[in-house]
């Protein structure tokens, strides 16, 4: 594992430092590993989602109403044996 030296504001300190107290954390640098994951793991989340949203805005846009679209679900569900 890589060391870094890194400096906190008084009051990320006196956070991470409440952390550690309430046993939620053995470190500083465990806590910072955590939120490093996590927001790894949510950026990752955003980035699936874009794709999904650019993928969406690419097939293009419908012209049915509601009311259609509705009748064309039914009618699916129906020759599936699901409704």
């Amino acid at each position: 594992m890589t060391r870094q030296s890194i400096s906190f504001t008084a009051p990320n300190d006196s956070w991470l430092n409440s952390l550690i107290e309430n046993e939620e954390y053995n470190s500083k640098s465990e806590i910072v590993n955590d939120l490093i994951r996590k927001a790894r793991a949510h950026q990752n989340e955003m980035e699936i989602i874009s794709a999904w949203l650019i993928k969406s805005e690419n097939s293009g846009f419908i012209t049915q109403t509601e009311a259609e679209i509705r009748t064309e679900f039914k009618e699916e569900l129906r020759r599936n044996g699901e409704l």
